[in-house]
């Protein structure tokens, strides 16, 4: 690693587009589900058919493309259905096949067709989402190494190391972690002292110095020097695999959330069919003519099936996806769409979401007597600095670079680990690093030094001390940059939800109270691990508030998926946190997540208007057919009319004006 190596790479982020562009590797994942293969045939199919069907073609062509649509996509559906049923429930699925072969009987093949196709696309989404998420908890436990260095512990053998398994650790095994290894298990350092860059955990940003009896957890990066830890947890127990089983089990809960009108389908369903049936039956019984009786049984299915519910809710949630999509928020389904405009409270976290998570200089301090001024303080540190590999030192040296300075060769440079760097300079010897090393009672200037690293400290800045020739010259603020936009959006958030979001942050008090001040939270939970973030959300949705959680990390990940929504920061966000999130900001954008909830208010407007149009439709044209003689032509006119009655109201959200709308209210 050199001195401009971006903090984004020690944390090992990848960039979304490197993640999700070249290989195509989602595509071939998700091609392995039978009910994707299914839905592709199915669209296919019916677009073939349609085509045909609109050009004036023979019905000798379209019509045998239409069937073959009903096979492919009724085949999973229908299928489920009967499963369902064997269970004693109706399930709207099979409901979906048998209006759509309803429609068909009557010569509405184009409308069974569409429908068919809407329910296996539905349905192939939904599966993808599930192994997706189901392949990143797997992956996680990647971040761990595979094996680790054990080292004998009888006396006699005591220089002895092993190469083992790490699920073969057990508790008090010793091991031995080098420079840049992956530590293999949660424990405790007995010997030696390094950074660990242990962002994946805490999203602390910065590495945090560790030395004997520090802990240390499997997954995190050891940074320069070799570290002996005693395992305190086997690997089942520790942190990151604890990460993977809350995520499992937040995913799970999820699961059960369904679009509104999913509630209503079973009741709607048995209704249906319990109708058709008995409008078909009874007239028979008291001797009624056969086929009358079954073209205004098939009348009264077309008229009452759900196509126009169905399509008042997903043009409605589709297009605001779509127009979501072109603004840089990525929502992965339509369930997502409609929980975000239910938020009431946001969650979000501090490092890589309200902060860039990259180290940046903030502050010179000159100490009293010194010769130098502030652009020789900053090009003498820089220069020292250069060879290091520490994410501290690439701040010092890009603030070196921002003020156009040039930088000194070094004569001879020396880096200890959890201490700083020690470097000759035009014959000068410079000393920078963490107070507690540098600052002693012998330089004289141990007061002034000490009260400015003190207040620094306070402002939530990491402090770093610069000696030259053994005298304390500067203290160095170093802080994670606030993103310029995190105030307005916290600003939005609020008047959108009628609460100030609530930080949630692996990082210690004094940083995140800092950050909270800046951007206007007063809610602040601070120095958390996964799992008490996860308690945190679980403990607002205890309190009746439907949650957003907003992070960027795998440490994010559980709350994430606990949340009753979860977005996830894009730019350097990890592949699980991606993965387990329900929408993605593309491009690290904070003012689009209040812009996509008020799109998602926007949306379930449209949807309930739908909603009411369509059973407008539907009651009068039943009322007609049970009451009156309901023709068939205007009994499909009817229903079609609704149909793209609330198709075309849906994809007004299409437009960019609905974006635009979306975030004027964001910011009202």
């Amino acid at each position: 690693m050199t001195a401009d190596t971006e903090p984004a790479t020690v944390r090992g982020a990848t960039s979304l587009s490197a993640r999700t562009a070249p290989s195509g590797g989602w595509w071939r994942s998700a091609w392995t589900l039978a009910e994707v293969r299914w839905a592709t045939a199915a669209t296919v199919l019916f677009l073939a058919g349609l085509i045909v069907n609109l050009a004036g073609g023979p019905a000798w062509v379209y019509w045998p493309l239409f069937l073959a649509c009903y096979i492919a996509g009724g085949w999973e559906p229908g299928w489920a259905g009967l499963q369902e049923l064997r269970n004693k429930r109706l399930d709207v699925d099979l409901l979906m096949v048998a209006a759509a072969i309803g429609a068909a009987s009557i010569g509405q093949i184009l409308d069974g067709g569409l429908l068919i196709v809407i329910f296996a696309t539905s349905g192939a989404l939904e599966s993808v989402a599930t192994k997706r998420t189901e392949d990143s908890i797997r992956g996680l436990l990647d971040l761990a190494a595979d094996t680790a260095t054990r080292i004998a512990t009888a006396e006699a053998d005591g220089s002895r190391e092993d190469t083992v398994r790490v699920a073969d650790l057990a508790v008090g095994d010793v091991v031995w972690v080098r420079p840049g290894e992956r530590i293999g298990a949660d424990g405790t350092v007995l010997d030696g002292s390094s950074e660990v860059d242990q962002a994946t955990i805490t999203g602390e940003p910065l590495p945090v110095d560790k030395a004997i009896g520090s802990e240390v957890f499997a997954g995190t990066l050891n940074g320069s020097s070799a570290l002996r830890i005693r395992v305190d947890r086997p690997a089942a127990e520790s942190v990151v695999a604890r990460i993977a089983g809350l995520i499992e089990d937040a995913a799970r809960t999820k699961a059960k959330t369904q679009l509104f009108i999913e509630k209503i389908e079973q009741r709607y369903s048995i209704g249906m069919v319990t109708a058709t049936v008995a409008l078909f039956v009874v007239p028979l019984v008291f001797g009624q003519p056969f086929t009358s009786t079954l073209l205004r049984a098939m009348t009264f299915m077309i008229v009452a099936s759900p196509c126009a519910v169905v399509l008042a809710t997903m043009p409605p949630l589709l297009a605001a996806i779509a127009n979501a999509g072109r603004h840089g928020v990525l929502v992965k389904s339509a369930v997502v769409m409609e929980q975000l405009g239910a938020t009431t409270q946001i969650a979000i976290d501090k490092t890589g979401t309200l902060t860039r998570g990259i180290p940046h200089l903030a502050e010179i301090r000159l100490l009293e007597n010194t010769q130098f001024t502030y652009d020789e303080v900053l090009t003498i540190a820089a220069s020292a600095e250069h060879p290091s590999e520490h994410p501290l030192a690439a701040a010092v040296v890009s603030a070196a670079r921002a003020a156009e300075l040039t930088l000194t060769p070094v004569d001879t440079f020396t880096a200890t680990a959890g201490l700083g760097v020690t470097a000759t300079i035009d014959g000068r010897q410079v000393q920078i690093g963490a107070p507690a090393a540098l600052l002693t009672e012998d330089n004289g200037h141990d007061q002034a030094a000490q009260t400015a690293v003190t207040e620094l400290q306070q402002a939530g800045a990491t402090a770093v001390v610069v000696l030259i020739d053994s005298e304390p010259t500067a203290i160095l603020g170093i802080v994670d940059q606030l993103r310029p936009e995190a105030p307005v959006t916290v600003q939005r958030l609020t008047q959108l939800t009628g609460t100030p979001p609530v930080l949630l942050t692996g990082d210690n008090a004094t940083t995140a109270a800092q950050v909270a001040a800046a951007v206007g939270i007063t809610s602040i939970h601070a120095e958390l691990l996964p799992d008490g973030k996860v308690a945190a959300v679980r403990d607002l949705q205890a309190a009746g508030e439907r949650v957003t959680a907003v992070g960027d990390g795998i440490n994010d990940a559980p709350a994430l998926a606990a949340a009753q929504a979860g977005i996830a920061m894009g730019g350097a966000g990890s592949d699980l946190t991606l993965q387990t999130a329900d929408a993605i900001v593309v491009r690290d954008d904070l003012t689009t997540i209040p812009t996509v909830i008020a799109l998602s208010r926007q949306v379930r407007r449209v949807v309930a208007a739908n909603l009411v149009i369509a059973a407008s439709f539907i009651t009068v044209l039943v009322i007609w057919d049970l009451v009156g003689h309901l023709p068939l032509p205007l009994g499909v006119a009817g229903h079609e009319g609704s149909t793209v009655l609330v198709g075309l109201n849906g994809l007004r959200l299409l437009r960019n004006a609905a974006w635009n709308q979306a975030r004027a209210a964001g910011e009202s």
